[in-house]
C-alpha cells in the first residue's frame, strides 16, 4: 500500500475535513462501477452493500450527534433515504457526507457524549467515522482493481484510534475478550516515520502502554509503513505479507490477530 505523503512526520488530522475527502474519493471510485462486484475484504458483500453500509454509518452517527446521546441508543433506526436503484447510490453517498458535515457543524467537538470507545465526547464520532469511511473507500478501490493510497497522517492516527478503542469493542467483537496474558507485549512500529505503539496484555485484559512505547524490547514486534499497519490491524493485510516485518513470539501474534478484528 502506498502513501500519498512524503513527510516522515505527521500533522494533526482534521477528522471532519478528512471525512469529506475520503467520501469524495469513494464516490469517484464508483463511476461506471458494477454494483454486483464482490468485495474480497468484506466477504459476502457486493459493492452495493459496501456503499449502503458506509452511507448508513455516516447518517447513523449524524443522528447520534444531533441527539447529543448520553447513553447507549436503544435503536439504530434512521431514515436512510436510500435510492431505489444503483444509479442513485453515488449521489446518495455524497449526500451522506453532507449530512455528516452538517451534524459536525452543529456540534461542539468537545461536547460530552456517550461513545462506545474511550473518548466520551462528540469528537469520538468524527474520528470513528473517518476510519469507517477511509477503510471502506480502500475496500471499494481494491475490489475495483484500483491502487489505493492512504494519507500518512491519517494512517498513523488510524492505528492509534484502533488500538486505543479496541479494549472497549467486546460488545460487537467478543473475541477481544481473549486478548489477555501474563504481561506480554506487542510493538507496532511504522517504518516510514513516527508511529510506535506498545500493547501490553495482562491477565485482566490489555491496553496501550504509553510509558513503554518509546524504548525497550517487546515479546513480539510488527513493522510496516503506517498505511500498511493500518490495513494490517483492520485485517485488510495479512501479517505474512511481504510488506510486513515480524519478529518474536509468533503464538502471541496469532492470539492477537485471531481476536482483534472488528
Amino acid at each position: 500500500m502506498s502513501s500519498d505523503s512524503q513527510d516522515r512526520g505527521t500533522a494533526p488530522v482534521d477528522h471532519r475535513k478528512a471525512i469529506a475527502v475520503e467520501s469524495a474519493r469513494f464516490v469517484a471510485a464508483l463511476e461506471n462501477a458494477d454494483p454486483t462486484t464482490a468485495v474480497p475484504s468484506c466477504p459476502g458483500w457486493t459493492l452495493a452493500d459496501l456503499v449502503r453500509h458506509t452511507g448508513s454509518v455516516q447518517r447513523w452517527f449524524s443522528v447520534l450527534l444531533h441527539a447529543r446521546v448520553q447513553e447507549p441508543p436503544r435503536t439504530r433506526d434512521v431514515d436512510l433515504r436510500l435510492p431505489d436503484s444503483w444509479d442513485g447510490y453515488a449521489d446518495w453517498l455524497a449526500e451522506s457526507a453532507t449530512v455528516a458535515a452538517e451534524a459536525f457543524a452543529a456540534t461542539d467537538p468537545d461536547l460530552p457524549m456517550w461513545a462506545w470507545g474511550v473518548d466520551q465526547h462528540a469528537r469520538f464520532w468524527a474520528r470513528r467515522m473517518l476510519f469507517e469511511t477511509l477503510l471502506h473507500r480502500v475496500d471499494a478501490e481494491v475490489a475495483l482493481g484500483l491502487r489505493p493510497t492512504i494519507d500518512r497522517a491519517s494512517a498513523v492516527d488510524g492505528v492509534d484510534e484502533f488500538l486505543v478503542n479496541l479494549p472497549f469493542a467486546t460488545p460487537f467483537a467478543p473475541g477481544v475478550a481473549n486478548l489477555r496474558g501474563p504481561d506480554r507485549t506487542i510493538r507496532f512500529r511504522a517504518t516510514d516515520g513516527d508511529g510506535d505503539w506498545l500493547v501490553r496484555l495482562r491477565p485482566e485484559g490489555f491496553g496501550l502502554d504509553a510509558s513503554g512505547a518509546a524504548a525497550g524490547s517487546a515479546d513480539a514486534t510488527v513493522r510496516a509503513t503506517a498505511a500498511d499497519l493500518l490495513l494490517l490491524v483492520y485485517g485488510r493485510l495479512q501479517r505474512g505479507a511481504e510488506a510486513v516485518e515480524r519478529e518474536g513470539d509468533e503464538e502471541l501474534l496469532t492470539l492477537w490477530f485471531d481476536n482483534s478484528a472488528f
